[in-house]
């Protein structure tokens, strides 16, 4: 099956707490997982830069939900593409919170070109690729860990 993703970032709208955060990102996992949309959600406390991938129509509805959402504006799409792979298997969504460096850092990447880094195209310090580094130490498992941190090579 066919594999796509889409990476955006986004201002929050108004006050955001953590709990709040919790769970808006707990309804995303019950949607995501009913899609079969895997991915990972950066907070900074203003922003929002969000990667998630799976089969194009699963994707679609997740990115329709992203759309309507109210707990965000200014949403700019960083890149969609179709992937060779999924990086996130395990988490049909995940937050953590950044930096807003971070966040800056990730969304002035390449990410128009981010399927081609994972393919092994696209140049170092893409989007996609600080994304990988930046979430490595994040994941379950160490054959986990170690195959995003080769993705990113």
């Amino acid at each position: 099956m066919p594999l796509c993703a889409i990476a955006y970032v986004s201002d929050v709208a108004g006050p955001l707490s953590a709990a709040h955060l919790d769970a808006l990102v707990e309804d995303a996992i019950r949607f995501n997982s009913l899609a079969g949309v895997t991915g990972v959600l950066l907070c900074d406390g203003s922003r929002f830069l969000q990667y998630f991938e799976g089969p194009d129509d699963g994707v679609s509805a997740v990115h329709e939900r992203v759309l309507q959402a109210r707990s965000h504006r200014a949403i700019h799409k960083l890149g969609h593409a179709r992937v060779p792979q999924r990086f996130f298997p395990y988490w049909s969504m995940r937050w953590l919170g950044v930096e807003p460096a971070l966040i800056e850092m990730l969304s002035a990447g390449d990410w128009e070109a981010f399927a081609d880094r994972i393919a092994g195209g696209a140049p170092a310090g893409s989007g996609m690729e600080r994304l990988l580094q930046f979430v490595a130490p994040h994941l379950p498992g160490q054959a986990a860990s170690q195959q995003v941190r080769s993705a990113a090579d």
